[in-house]
């Protein structure tokens, strides 16, 4: 017997996720695009972006949440 999800589930996971990884990268960016893109030049260049001040690592992580 297969299990069949209705096609609304995984939008509706993924949107609940999304508002974490967003309340995350508001606390601290990086870990918001880390979970969202892994350790990749999204991630690094997050890094170097709030360490150059907070705002612009938190416009770069809401951007690659919201991008994806």
């Amino acid at each position: 017997m297969s299990t069949h999800y209705p096609q609304h589930a995984q939008p509706q996971s993924s949107t609940f996720m999304d508002v974490v990884r967003i309340i995350l990268a508001i606390i601290l960016p990086p870990v918001g695009v880390l979970m969202q893109v892994g350790l990749g030049m999204h991630f690094w260049l997050n890094i170097v972006l709030t360490l150059c001040g907070y705002i612009p690592g938190l416009v770069h992580a809401v951007w690659v949440i919201a991008k994806k």
